[in-house]
């Protein structure tokens, strides 16, 4: 049984997170194309690496570790699954960074501003597919709710993922309104800090003698997403929030002095 709505200002809300979400990447390709000369082969080898990257190898083992007694023993410590989770997309995304900056664009390195337009790629996929495709479906499912249809749908779901089901509906319903918001922030820090991590890796890969970037970027990365897993369980949304504004801050930094090194020495 559902009780309540979705308030309109919610529906508002994932709306405005939705449009902003799908925004961004195209912003981001016009300004650096435009702005920068980058390349646009640059921003789809970024959209295509998260996808096969991030979307499909690391999730696939996901499934085959936290599938495992290993994976069961990786869940239940909050240290060891940020540990787990962090490296691994550390690792995969950061990896797919590095070959594709090594190989696929190898004939784009004379225009380092192409590291910027691989992370806009990189990170607007994310935005789009992680931020932008939820809101959609939360709205979808916020008009069902309202409509009275969720209740028809529930009665045809199996026994095993009822419960599941029902708290996802209760979600929707109980969320403040400007949580929904919450996910634009997120998703413009995420964006600023593959923005950042590109220009480590694009020097790594591009670079001679400056390879080591490369794992200083799977480092940063795991330690960003690391941290954010263990604050989670411990600090409001907002403060989450604030705890990734401030690592962004800092890995920014950092390829703010590794851009300045290798562009204008």
């Amino acid at each position: 049984m559902i009780s309540g709505t979705v308030s309109g200002l919610s529906m508002l809300c994932m709306g405005v997170s939705a449009v902003v979400s799908f925004l961004i990447p195209v912003a981001l390709y016009l300004f650096f194309r435009k702005r920068c000369g980058a390349s646009g082969k640059a921003f789809w080898t970024g959209c295509g690496v998260f996808v096969i990257f991030a979307l499909v190898l690391e999730s696939a083992m996901h499934r085959l570790v936290l599938g495992s007694a290993l994976g069961e023993t990786i869940q239940n410590n909050i240290l060891y699954y940020a540990l787990y989770g962090g490296l691994a997309a550390g690792v995969f995304e950061e990896t797919g960074r590095f070959l594709a900056m090594r190989h696929v664009l190898k004939q784009e390195h004379s225009i380092d501003a192409n590291a910027l337009m691989y992370g806009a790629g990189h990170g607007g996929a994310e935005a789009a597919l992680l931020l932008g495709l939820t809101m959609v479906s939360n709205l979808v499912l916020s008009v069902m709710i309202n409509s009275g249809a969720a209740e028809k749908l529930l009665g045809s779901v199996p026994a095993e993922a009822l419960s599941q089901a029902q708290a996802q509906f209760t979600a929707l319903i109980e969320t403040q309104p400007t949580e929904f918001l919450l996910g634009i922030l997120e998703r413009l820090l995420a964006v600023t800090l593959h923005l950042s991590l590109s220009v480590l890796v694009w020097f790594a890969a591009a670079k001679k003698g400056s390879v080591w970037l490369f794992p200083l970027a799977i480092l940063l990365h795991a330690l960003v997403d690391g941290a954010v897993v263990l604050c989670a369980q411990h600090l409001s949304a907002i403060a989450v929030e604030g705890v990734l504004a401030l690592l962004t801050l800092c890995v920014l930094l950092i390829a703010r002095g590794v851009w300045k090194r290798h562009v204008h020495p």
